[in-house]
């Protein structure tokens, strides 16, 4: 049994696996809360990527398994990193490229991260990862308008937005909301130029609106993080 710990920049969700399948999955859990079920589950094996909170600090609080990898640049993965600056890429991003491979072997894929950013992660059907693209998510732009002008106010998201805003709240909505999916839409488009039978997959915690949003077709894979996270454990226990 593994057991795979995202530690993201807002939210802390782990997977529970035998081998390849997953059994469980836990999102919007608290620190504590965390630590309390991996002791209860005991599993065989743990792998942990972070990108906010101190990972080893998590690891020194669940010493009592011996096998727990902390998922770094430096971490043997099952795919050839061509980042010109390994030491500063995410490990989530590592994370989901691993899983595109695994779901879809020897395919150009594109992975597409919704949540406190947008990123945008290409590995070729070679198993080359190549990079991509990091852009505000909707949190930051709904923040940000706040933050950055004198009047405008700070509002909620909403799934839905009218292209036409009546008023200063549906106009935030509209250009936020409707910005952020035809600023995907395109990318896409981009990358489907350049890339031959690319496969489009959609991830993380804030994506379920972009469902049905767009012409081409796309893979909603929510836990990909995970899955990519166990497959980077496995290729290191084997």
């Amino acid at each position: 049994m593994n057991l795979a710990v995202d530690l993201g920049n807002s939210f802390i969700k782990y997977g529970v696996f035998e081998e390849d399948k997953l059994l469980l999955k836990k999102e919007n859990i608290s620190r504590e809360r965390l630590v309390e079920n991996i002791l209860s589950t005991d599993p065989d094996n743990i792998i942990i990527g972070s990108v906010s909170d101190d990972a080893e600090a998590l690891k020194e609080e669940i010493r009592t398994n011996e096998n727990c990898l902390v998922l770094s640049h430096k971490t043997p993965v099952p795919i050839n990193i061509k980042y010109k600056s390994p030491e500063t890429l995410g490990v989530d991003r590592i994370a989901v490229a691993v899983g595109a491979q695994e779901i879809f072997p020897n395919q150009n894929c594109l992975v597409i991260d919704v949540g406190t950013c947008i990123t945008y992660d290409l590995i070729d059907k070679k198993g080359n990862y190549l990079g991509g693209a990091i852009s505000p998510g909707i949190d930051i732009k709904l923040r940000a308008l706040h933050n950055y002008t004198a009047k405008l106010p700070l509002i909620d998201f909403a799934v839905y937005a009218e292209i036409v805003g009546t008023d200063t709240k549906s106009s935030i909505l509209s250009g936020v909301v409707n910005g952020t999916i035809a600023e995907i839409g395109e990318m896409i488009r981009m990358y489907e130029r350049k890339f031959a039978h690319l496969q489009i997959i959609i991830c993380g915690g804030g994506s379920e609106f972009l469902k049905d949003k767009f012409i081409q077709e796309v893979h909603w894979l929510p836990e990909l993080v995970l899955v990519g996270l166990n497959r980077i454990l496995r290729y290191n226990v084997s």
